[in-house]
């Protein structure tokens, strides 16, 4: 199978390396020269293109699949928009007007998109209620994912991942230290991320569907961060209520949709595909983690929700 991972970054250089290991032939396209070497560094073939530059796109491989992964850098929701719905009209475009159209097209979306449920379960039957201009973004892109791309003669699957967390990127101190505000805390480690992407490719499954990408195990943030204070040694950290952090005045907008957003993801569609996770609960997951940090050699950097 050829496969083109537009936005070859922390998950598509781990699903290019798994394809690759699967004997699969993966190009990773990214913006940057620095981009394109660490792709090439990862095994695969590395392609310059900007999903928001149209002319740049003809340098895209032709390919079976296409996994849009591309990232808006954390900017506001107009650029957003530019890469994550405009970008994908572009890369699909592109596609369609070539003589070969790929067969597939998965986008990787967030679980933003459900909004607040009050601590309630979601799965992918819950109706989607972003509350940010920029989870509305991410809405309107999987619609873009799954219509747009029929129109081209493609095949879209959208998956939903949880806060991505894995190597280089654990959030050890915010929660080691504290405070910490309650909440659940839905998760999937990267390596899982890729390899449901994987899993769904090889196997030909969820074709026109969304699939949830998460753990397991759903935690309310006291008790994970408890547990982890527990497994490395040290005191816990102070805990906060939600209404207690939602009055500070310096409490940026990406913070606050966290805090608002309180849900249960659920995978067990995902568990029906036949995925089995490598990591299936934050307690496999962080393992790697406590130990460097209990050995004094962890070097781990926060991740997004």
């Amino acid at each position: 199978m050829r496969v083109a991972i537009v936005g070859c970054g922390y998950v598509g250089l781990e699903l290019g390396r798994g394809l690759v290991a699967n004997g699969h032939d993966v190009a990773g396209v990214r913006r940057s020269e620095r981009g394109a070497n660490a792709v090439e560094a990862a095994g695969l073939v590395p392609i310059r293109a900007d999903v928001t530059e149209p002319d740049s796109l003809s340098a895209l491989p032709d390919a079976d699949a296409v996994v849009f992964a591309a990232s808006s850098g954390g900017r506001d929701a107009a650029a957003a928009r530019s890469v994550y719905v405009e970008g994908l009209e572009n890369v699909i475009a592109e596609y369609e007007s070539r003589e070969a159209v790929p067969d597939r097209l998965v986008y990787t979306s967030s679980t933003g998109v459900y909004g607040d449920h009050g601590g309630d379960w979601v799965d992918e039957t819950t109706p989607l209620d972003p509350q940010t201009e920029k989870t509305s973004v991410l809405a309107a892109a999987e619609r873009v994912a799954l219509e747009a791309s029929a129109e081209a003669g493609i095949d879209g699957t959208v998956t939903r991942f949880s806060g991505l967390y894995g190597p280089d990127r654990y959030r050890l101190e915010r929660y080691l230290e504290g405070p910490v505000t309650e909440g659940y805390l839905n998760m999937v480690h990267r390596n899982d991320a890729a390899g449901a992407i994987r899993h769904l490719l090889e196997t030909d499954r969820a074709r026109d569907e969304v699939v949830l990408v998460t753990d397991d195990e759903p935690v309310a943030k006291h008790a994970f961060a408890d547990w982890l204070a527990d497994e490395c040694g040290v005191d816990r950290p102070p805990k906060r209520s939600k209404a207690d952090r939602l009055s500070d005045p310096n409490l940026s907008e990406r913070a606050e949709r966290r805090i608002r957003t309180s849900k249960r993801c659920s995978n067990d569609y995902l568990r029906e595909l036949g995925y089995e996770l490598e990591y299936p609960t934050y307690r496999e997951g962080y393992r790697a983690a406590i130990e460097a940090y209990r050995t004094g050699t962890n070097g781990a950097q926060p991740v997004r929700d």
